[in-house]
């Protein structure tokens, strides 16, 4: 099977979920990242510049021996059941990782409505309002569906949720978006507890050497 993941080259949750289930998989794949550049051709035209099709024109997309798949909850699926972080018959250990996946999302999608304002310091009120109110509403909803005595989110081990809830989390506290406090997870210990047991294994740690900038903020937990 020939794997091509394509995405920009930054660390963000969505491609990084993907990208690290391959790697702990030991599964080979052409880890393509495209410029500004080509992400607005894609955008415009539905494929790249070598004519790789990007269904509904956003990134991340996962090219699987020409086919083309979109969306981050289907490639972290897809990637997981490969590299043993998706269970391919436990329907329900399935569900419980898909609704974290998921949350995740809503949470990044909360946080990006705060980018179409175009004033500075307006945008930087409406993200500490952000932060005292509903993010942290839903933070603490997060919070309440750890288990006090499990490490990670859905099961004893590991999964692509518990990577997704790292990775968006560390740019969240990482201190590089205007209005974001660092310790905006000090008072969620579950959580803490949960990103930084991701940020110690010996997969991230190899991987963040392999392909993060040098001194690339990844998060204050």
């Amino acid at each position: 099977m020939k794997l091509k993941f394509i995405y920009g080259d930054i660390p963000f949750w969505r491609a990084e979920v993907g990208r690290l289930a391959l790697y702990f998989g030991n599964i080979d794949f052409e880890d393509i990242r495209i410029t500004r550049d080509e992400f607005l051709y894609l955008k415009e035209n539905g494929k790249l510049l070598d004519g790789t099709l990007i269904p509904f024109h956003q990134i991340p997309c996962l090219v699987v021996d020409d086919v083309s798949i979109a969306q981050t909850g289907a490639i972290a699926r897809f990637c997981g059941k490969l590299s043993g972080l998706y269970p391919e018959n436990d329907s329900l250990e399935a569900a419980k990782i898909d609704q974290f996946i998921d949350f995740i999302t809503d949470l990044n999608v909360l946080f990006s409505g705060t980018n179409n304002i175009s004033d500075q310091t307006q945008k930087i009120s409406a993200r500490k309002e952000l932060v005292e109110g509903a993010l942290k509403r839903k933070l603490a909803m997060l919070e309440n569906c750890l288990s006090e005595n499990l490490t990670w989110a859905a099961s004893s081990k590991i999964s692509v949720a518990d990577i997704a809830i790292w990775r968006l989390i560390g740019w969240f506290t990482a201190g590089v978006i205007d209005g974001f406090p660092k310790d905006m997870i000090s008072s969620f210990p579950k959580l803490r507890r949960l990103c930084m047991a991701v940020d110690k294994h010996e997969k991230i740690q190899s991987w963040v050497q392999k392909t993060y900038p040098e001194n690339y903020p990844r998060g204050y937990y």
